[in-house]
């Protein structure tokens, strides 16, 4: 009942009351990321959501188009400037995600939504973080976001999907207000944000290694 129904009216309610009441917090820091780093203010990428399909997610961007001499992007840690470090620190570049929220692709509390190009390389039990909608935040950020390893990652997800609730899910947005005031695990030890998910050490296809915009 809860999962099905109530679940989704509570993101409708909550989502919609937040982005009323933080609408004045929106159009600073659109504008701050408009004169700090450019356009367009809203970062849009393809992300899986729930059964794998593919949503637009939304983001404040946090870093800049910074390009090298070959025309490559520089790597993240060049192009996350002190103003988008402090965006992801506080979580502010996460909030128009709430319109994903709001339209259904996404829940508040649920696995993140990462990259499409990681879909062919889960092995069958990290599928199952898809079971479910993915969310604004979740079990995994609330026990370590990008500090803790992508194995510990996936086991968090699918431990969420299994034990999905309301008072789990009223236990993580608790944490959550905690980890966003302490700003703990928002790289990874050796990232600026954290390393791409390569698959696993199983022999399974891990699909093409390109090294485009990770946005995580």
């Amino acid at each position: 009942m809860y999962q099905k129904y109530i679940k989704r009216l509570l993101d409708i309610v909550i989502s919609l009351a937040a982005l009323i009441v933080l609408s004045p917090v929106l159009l600073i820091v659109a504008a701050l990321v408009r004169v700090k780093l450019g356009s367009p203010v809203i970062f849009h990428q393809d992300r899986p959501g729930y059964r794998e399909k593919v949503f637009h997610l939304c983001k404040f961007r946090s870093m800049t188009d910074a390009r090298g001499a070959d025309g490559e992007l520089l790597p993240d840690e060049i192009r996350l400037t002190k103003f988008g470090k402090t965006l992801r620190a506080t979580s502010l570049d996460e909030l128009p995600e709430l319109w994903n929220i709001l339209k259904g692709d996404m829940s508040l509390i649920g696995p993140r939504p990462l990259l499409v190009r990681y879909l062919p390389r889960y092995n069958e039990f990290q599928r199952h973080r898809h079971d479910v909608k993915p969310g604004l935040t979740g079990w995994a950020q609330v026990n370590g976001r990008n500090a803790i390893s992508w194995e510990a990652k996936f086991q968090y997800d699918v431990e969420y999907v299994e034990k999905v609730s309301f008072l789990f899910d009223l236990r993580i947005l608790l944490l959550t207000v905690g980890k966003v005031f302490g700003r703990t695990g928002i790289s990874s030890g050796t990232h600026a944000t954290m390393e791409e998910f390569m698959g696993n050490d199983d022999g399974q296809d891990v699909g093409g290694a390109d090294h485009e915009k990770r946005g995580i």
